[in-house]
């Protein structure tokens, strides 16, 4: 299975980085993983509702320029359903088992993502109510990709 994570922005933070890396390796027996990055719409210090609005739909075009249109594509969406870690492995192994070799995980940026990514998604998926960074999200969904695989291995997790 092929998982590309396409997010708006790059990440500064070493400690984030290493993270990331760290997660990228742990992945690597079970998926080709890649990470690809869209630079960020630039916008005035004080953006207008319809200025921010706009900025979502150029960054949505970006992204789907990005995603293959064989691959399953989640959404990360703060308006999205909640899955639990197990029911994202289940989501994860039904996607394979029907026939999808490629999911694509895509993170907004700054304000969010747009209709179009929302219309375009096969799933929306939300980690949570809480506003979360763009940079830190992109950890956290790492991890649990890699918990995913972990549990439908039956690999023990947690110690």
């Amino acid at each position: 299975m092929k998982i590309t994570i396409t997010a708006v922005g790059g990440i500064k933070e070493k400690y984030l980085r290493d993270a990331i890396d760290e997660y990228m390796k742990r992945l690597r027996p079970f998926a080709k993983i890649e990470i690809k990055e869209i630079v960020n719409e630039k916008m005035s210090n004080t953006p207008s509702k319809a200025e921010k609005e706009q900025t979502l739909l150029r960054e949505g075009e970006k992204l789907l320029k990005a995603v293959s249109p064989d691959a399953f594509l989640f959404v990360l969406d703060v308006k999205g359903a909640m899955l639990t870690s197990e029911e994202l492995s289940a989501k994860i192994d039904s996607i394979a088992l029907n026939g999808k070799s490629e999911i694509v995980f895509v993170i907004g940026g700054t304000f969010g993502i747009g209709e179009n990514l929302r219309k375009a998604a096969d799933f929306c998926l939300s980690f949570s109510k809480m506003t979360f960074t763009h940079q830190m999200i992109r950890v956290l969904l790492l991890e649990q990709i890699y918990r995913s695989f972990k549990i439908s291995r039956g690999e023990k997790y947690h110690w």
